[in-house]
């Protein structure tokens, strides 16, 4: 081989990464040994997602141009009419995080749901501020529909101790959602004490401020386990999924899917509805059919 063709093939040489930060068009990949690669993505191209395994070429020691964007085992979407949002990608599980004080959005819950279930990731709920315990056993009532269609649902203080989250993390690549002022922050803060320094030394690659609230970024538990805190939100679109799915983002809905009288029955106001039916006589939570009647018309 020619000097100028090992040039060549050494310039082409690729590495893999995982992007666990990601600034505009700025991304922190982590490489070997935990390094911090400052990268950009080459073009005009876009979409990365923390999570993401991306391949990138050096430019330096410590930035670099990513190149691909590797298969994605999973990706949690919001979306409205106009634009499309990835939150994170290459996740196993879901974390609704509501809180006791201030109250919480069950539109909301019920949307992360449907968005968690129509990509086949884990999901449940966790209520923080539970040492607020009259506050604390109001929203609990409010959350026992989703522990009996079989969410799991738990109760804790990140102020206090976090600690009964640790078992549900070990060995997933988790991210926290919900409204702002939940206490994402506070619980991501217990249960990952060093979270402010990583958050510093992403922010010292990129050359960028601590957006501690706009960005979505991921934390490593250990080898295994990883937290991605993602920011607040007050919505949580969901054009995304075909309507023909949503019913499916529904778990109690599935065994009365296919047993309408029309087969391309929407399970709005058709006559002869399996799922009306099954509310009409309690099979299904009436709140949960209001929801699923409102997603319908939005998307």
């Amino acid at each position: 081989m020619s000097v100028r063709s090992q040039k060549t093939a050494k310039h082409l040489e690729c590495s893999t990464g995982q992007v666990i930060a990601a600034f505009g068009r700025h991304y922190a990949v982590e490489a070997g040994a935990g390094a911090i690669i400052s990268c950009v993505m080459r073009g005009k191209k876009g979409g990365i997602a923390c999570g993401d395994w991306v391949e990138y070429q050096h430019t330096a020691a410590t930035s670099g141009v990513i190149e691909s964007i590797k298969p994605r085992s999973s990706k949690l979407y919001r979306s409205d009419a106009f634009k499309e949002k990835i939150i994170a990608a290459n996740i196993t599980q879901l974390i609704v995080v509501v809180a006791a004080v201030p109250s919480f959005s069950e539109e909301l819950i019920n949307r992360c749901l449907v968005a968690a279930e129509s990509e086949r990731i884990d999901v449940f709920i966790v209520l923080n501020k539970a040492d607020l315990v009259e506050q604390a056993r109001t929203a609990m009532d409010r959350l026992t529909l989703y522990r009996d269609l079989g969410y799991r649902v738990i109760s804790l203080s990140a102020l206090y101790d976090a600690s009964i989250l640790v078992p549900y993390l070990a060995g997933h690549a988790s991210v926290f959602a919900g409204q702002s002022g939940m206490g994402k922050s506070t619980l991501l803060n217990a249960l990952i004490p060093q979270a402010n320094r990583a958050v510093g030394e992403i922010s010292l690659a990129l050359d960028s401020g601590c957006h501690t609230t706009t960005h979505s970024r991921m934390y490593r538990l250990d080898q295994d386990s990883a937290i991605i805190d993602s920011p607040g939100f007050q919505e949580f679109g969901l054009n995304h999924v075909a309507k023909e799915d949503l019913a499916w983002g529904f778990v109690e809905f599935r065994p009365y899917i296919g047993r309408c009288r029309f087969s391309n029955c929407r399970h709005i106001n058709e006559p002869g509805c399996a799922i009306a039916h099954a509310v009409e006589v309690g099979g299904i939570q009436s709140r949960r059919w209001d929801f699923y009647q409102k997603f319908c018309t939005q998307i």
